[in-house]
């Protein structure tokens, strides 16, 4: 294919609301790479971290909550990711509103792991402020894009 035709057929697939992408095909336009934004790297990486350090939990009698933290951990990004791929920002910002919650299921989940003594207090406050700064960011983000749904 020239590089001409690929222009025109790419200037046809905008006008269609698609773009085309040379690795899948026709995309809808505008749709998200979730790994561009800064809060699903965040919240993967603390996902990451939490299953690192909650591996020996099931071995100590808490595989329960260990299942509970990082199902929790692993939906605030998964969510966004979602998300990333609806068709309007209201759909959008839902996803990003259950990730807020999975965000503070998080938390309360590190909470229960401090309490048990199952991580140091360090751990626990570089988690837990992690947690909370990822929820906040997600929380502005999640305005933004409404706030460009409506205008």
């Amino acid at each position: 294919m020239s590089v001409s035709g690929s222009l025109e057929q790419l200037k046809g697939a905008r006008r269609k609301g698609m773009v085309m992408c040379p690795v899948l095909g026709e995309l809808p336009w505008g749709m998200r790479d979730f790994k561009r934004l800064e809060i699903w790297r965040r919240a993967h990486a603390l996902a990451m971290a939490l299953h690192d350090l909650a591996a020996d939990y099931g071995r100590l009698g808490h595989g329960h909550l260990r299942s509970q933290l990082l199902r929790a951990a692993d939906s605030i990004a998964t969510n966004i990711a979602e998300g990333c791929g609806s068709e309007s920002n209201r759909e959008f910002a839902r996803f990003l509103d259950m990730s807020i919650k999975s965000d503070s299921e998080t938390e309360n989940h590190l909470i229960s792991v401090r309490d048990l003594k199952l991580m140091s207090q360090e751990d626990w406050h570089r988690y837990s402020t992690e947690t909370i700064e990822i929820r906040r960011m997600t929380f502005g983000y999640r305005k933004r894009v409404l706030e460009d749904e409506s205008g």
